[in-house]
């Protein structure tokens, strides 16, 4: 009987790539209903970035759901609803640096800025994913994608967020120089997937080849949204604990 339901079951039984959808799944629910049962365990001020960082998890974590189950029927990537769920996601993560800087004067304007490099960011992506993905000119929005990225960098490293989280006292230039970190080494990693998935890749040379753009894109998103979140709450913790 249990080499029968094996024998059932083939595709789940060795596709990894959908156990990576699965165990994220369960990782960004399990982080969602942390942040959202430690409202009330946070201080006021504090508890918009943390609903927000539970909104990110719980809206991966949906995502992920439904993208394993397209994975499994199609047995291919499910890049549509991969980007749907970071045109989502995303924003709100940049959402979080101007939520911890506000304190320290952090205007509106910066807030539009990080949301539309964002923006960019996914959108050539998509285009140079889901369009262009077979074609070798996919690197050149790969290139505009990654312009986009790396004026993120600069805003969070150099910029206006740097500047105003250094005013805002050492907690919150600790936790957005934390935040930093995910943006420059965490982030990174969709740029080895998009790679690793188009027939561009590196300004045209094939590198990464035979790696699963599915599965790098999954370790970046557990890493970078729930750690996101793990570092605003800490943030919020070590506030409270100061009060």
């Amino acid at each position: 009987m249990y080499q029968n339901f094996l024998s059932a079951l083939p595709v789940a039984n060795t596709n990894y790539v959908a156990f990576t959808f699965f165990i994220g799944t369960m990782a960004m629910m399990a982080a969602a209903v942390f942040f959202f049962f430690e409202l009330s365990n946070v201080d006021q001020k504090w508890r918009t970035s943390i609903l927000v960082s539970g909104l990110i998890t719980f809206i991966a974590a949906v995502h992920y759901y439904y993208m394993r189950g397209y994975n499994l029927e199609t047995g291919e990537s499910p890049v549509f609803f991969r980007y749907v769920d970071w045109i989502l996601t995303v924003p709100l993560m940049c959402v979080e640096f101007y939520l911890i800087t506000k304190k320290a004067g952090a205007k509106v304007a910066l807030l539009w800025k990080l949301i539309f490099a964002s923006l960019v960011m996914l959108v050539t992506g998509y285009i140079g994913e889901a369009i262009y993905g077979n074609e070798t000119q996919s690197w050149i929005w790969g290139l505009i994608s990654g312009i986009a990225y790396f004026y993120i960098v600069y805003l969070v490293w150099f910029g206006e967020v740097a500047t105003l989280a250094s005013s805002a006292g050492p907690a919150v230039a600790k936790a957005v120089k934390s935040l930093g970190w995910f943006v420059l080494v965490g982030w990174a990693i969709y740029p080895v997937g998009y790679i690793a998935g188009t027939a561009g890749g590196l300004f045209g040379v094939r590198v990464f080849e035979g790696l699963s753009m599915d599965i790098v894109y999954n370790i970046g998103d557990a890493i970078n949204k729930i750690g996101f979140g793990l570092v605003i709450y800490a943030l919020a913790q070590s506030d409270k604990a100061k009060a």
